[in-house]
């Protein structure tokens, strides 16, 4: 880890965990888990706090009945209970998405959300323990608020972000927000064939391709693992590979990036705790090779 004297901002509140929750997706109770994890290693990371995000703020990018629903515990949520605790916890999850994005628009560098949960969640339905799409509604309110005019999804979850693509395409954002999604690429639909390092030399490439975004939404899927059971095509080595070539790059490029978590099923949890460990090992490494020079300056 290259200048820990420029930290990682990290928007994490307590309230984004859930206290209870039955899945079989660990998300609700993973940005807990994950902080608790990322403090323990020693990362120079600055937690920063935020607001959560308004009903109306959350409509942006969604149906207003079904936000009115989901948050009243009268609409099933993406896990497909309607529990107050993560009722009670979405308005921070996607709080914190919004508030990394907002600072990585504004001061530049890198900024960490450990939130998941996002990108299958549709305009006025969640599906697949997603509920509110935090990228979505980031990229709308960014473009909104005068924060950035391009922006760019770089989904990197083992599946096809078709939450994320549909809200796009109905707010009529598919040419304004560039969206790639991993489990869209033809080269990951034959999981027999499927090339990791082939897939690898060519990202480099993908992510050059949102050179001309103000920002990039980065969701770091830790369920691409070849044992996860959600999953099943690249090792911890090639995630963390992964990782290194969309920091590495954006931090050539000048782009500024928010990031998140997805994904990640197996058992023992520790897997996917050490595939966000990495992430998080190369974020950090990336900030310091470059002098984001307003993230520095500005407090």
């Amino acid at each position: 880890m290259r200048n820990p004297g420029l930290p990682v901002p990290v928007f994490y509140d307590p309230r984004q965990s859930a206290a209870r929750n039955e899945s079989l997706s660990p998300s609700a109770q993973k940005p807990a888990r994950v902080v608790e994890d990322w403090k323990a290693t020693g990362f120079p990371l600055e937690f920063r706090g935020f607001q959560p995000l308004a009903p109306g703020e959350i409509a942006r990018a969604h149906d207003p009945d079904y936000v009115r629903g989901v948050l009243a515990c009268e609409i099933s949520n993406g896990f497909g209970n309607t529990f107050p605790e993560v009722a009670a916890a979405l308005p921070w999850t996607t709080g914190s998405m919004y508030a990394a994005a907002a600072w990585a628009a504004e001061r530049g560098g890198f900024a960490a959300s450990p939130t998941s949960g996002f990108h299958h969640a549709c305009w006025d339905r969640g599906m697949g323990f997603c509920t509110f799409n935090g990228l979505a509604i980031a990229a709308v309110l960014l473009r909104e608020r005068g924060l950035a005019r391009r922006v760019g999804i770089l989904d990197l979850d083992m599946h096809y972000g078709n939450g994320t693509a549909e809200i796009l395409d109905r707010l009529g954002l598919s040419g304004e927000v560039l969206h790639y999604t991993f489990g869209g690429d033809p080269k990951t639909a034959d999981r027999e064939g499927f090339d990791g390092e082939l897939w690898l030399a060519l990202l480099d490439g993908i992510v050059r391709g949102f050179a001309d975004c103000e920002v990039l939404l980065y969701q770091a899927g830790a369920d691409p693992h070849k044992d996860d059971p959600l999953g099943g095509l690249l090792t911890t080595g090639q995630l963390r590979e992964r990782d290194r070539v969309v920091f590495r790059t954006c931090a050539e490029l000048g782009l500024p990036a928010a990031w998140n978590l997805a994904g990640g099923y197996r058992k023992p949890f520790e897997g996917v705790l050490e595939i966000h460990r990495n992430t998080m090992a190369e974020c950090v490494a990336a900030q310091g090779d470059r002098t984001w020079a307003a993230a520095a300056e500005l407090d």
